[in-house]
């Protein structure tokens, strides 16, 4: 069912554990100290550019005309990436909020982070400091919108004070890579300040689509075969691409239980945001072999007290893609795990998430329902 102008699209409580805002250019420069702000890549929106300027004018003409801003609130699960309400502009997403009816939405950039990638690490930390200002910035006047900050796995000392940076900006949660890079491992004792100062303050880490870089060897795309951009968005997923998004993540989580970080800190929650979730269901039954099967040779596994499987459970949560068989991995699984995301306004999260997973859920019961739409949001961001 579509919102309007007077009805909110959910009929329960309702928490999303992804969106984006789109950038626009000059948006991270703006954000950016002297020095570092002349050395940013340009934001390069190649064709979509065109699209962005036509909804930057769209958005400023519908400011006085108050049908047209009726106009952009019916289209509010249709109209996406910049032509959607509050694509750029925070005063809209609060609007579309509002409409909406959600009551957190967790809120990630869409294309900044490719203007600091790289070798320079006074460009990369001097883009992380902008990025981690600007998302602040843009969720600071609506408490719904939780800022997601970003941190790379550099060397401990500078991975810790960007986290710390970060929080004390007022970030909701930090989003890591999912690949470590050329460093320790995350789990590495050096990083361990970074988990203790989440743990102490109750704010997740993340792991989002795109932090691993591209799992699939890209002559796999080489293949005489026309290879287009189905989903859109700042992904571009590719079927080949979608049936191995899991794999980084896997590796990034895997680490985290096997090597006893959550063990050590048992406050910690963490988050695997827009990358799938059917994976969880055998992953979590694996982990229990591999702990079962090298426990008694591997030192970090003999000190795990518990289950690695009860480490997901307690600490992890997944976010579905629209189209998963929700109820099927709540059954198999329990409804502690999973949780729902809009992934507004990029097309991947379609035109109506809620029904697209609805559709999967006739046998799932209203507790377990309230859990996946709201509940394991509210453990996750430890309200």
């Amino acid at each position: 069912m579509a919102a309007t102008v007077t009805e909110s699209y959910v009929r329960r409580r309702c928490f999303d554990a992804d969106s984006h805002l789109m950038e626009l250019p000059d948006w991270l420069e703006s954000y950016a100290d002297p020095g570092v702000r002349e050395r940013l890549r340009p934001l390069h929106l190649g064709g979509a550019g065109a699209m962005a300027d036509r909804a930057v004018a769209e958005a400023a003409a519908r400011r006085d005309d108050p049908v047209r801003a009726q106009e952009a609130e019916e289209r509010l699960l249709t109209a996406k990436g910049w032509g959607a309400l509050g694509a750029f502009d925070p005063a809209e997403r609060s609007r579309a909020l509002d409409l909406l009816g959600f009551e957190s939405q967790l809120v990630f950039s869409t294309f900044a982070p490719t203007q600091f990638l790289g070798a320079d690490e006074d460009v990369v930390l001097g883009g992380l400091r902008a990025h981690n200002r600007a998302m602040v910035d843009f969720c600071s006047d609506d408490d719904r919108l939780v800022p997601v900050a970003q941190a790379f796995w550099t060397s401990p000392d500078t991975t810790f004070a960007t986290v710390v940076e970060a929080l004390e900006m007022g970030a909701g949660a930090i989003l890591f890579p999912s690949h470590p890079g050329k460093g320790v491992s995350p789990t590495h004792p050096d990083h361990d300040a970074v988990w203790s100062e989440l743990e102490e303050r109750g704010v997740p880490f993340l792991s989002h689509i795109g932090g691993g870089g591209r799992t699939l060897k890209p002559a796999f795309h080489d293949n005489g075969r026309p290879v287009s951009d189905f989903l859109g968005g700042g992904e571009n997923v590719r079927s080949k691409d979608y049936m191995v998004i899991h794999q980084q993540p896997e590796q990034f989580f895997s680490a985290l239980v096997l090597d006893g970080v959550l063990a050590a800190h048992p406050g910690l929650q963490g988050g695997c945001i827009e990358q799938g979730a059917m994976w969880v269901v055998p992953w979590i039954r694996r982990l229990d072999v591999c702990q079962a099967s090298f426990g008694r040779r591997e030192e970090p596994l003999q000190a795990l007290p518990e289950r690695a499987s009860d480490y997901v459970h307690r600490q992890l949560s997944f976010t579905p893609f629209p189209g998963e068989d929700v109820g099927w991995m709540i059954d198999q699984c329990g409804d502690d795990l999973f949780l729902f995301s809009s992934d507004y306004p990029h097309p991947e999260g379609t035109k109506d998430p809620i029904a697209r997973f609805e559709a999967t859920m006739d046998n799932v019961s209203d507790t377990a329902r309230d859990r996946f739409y709201a509940g394991n949001y509210q453990r996750l961001m430890s309200i």
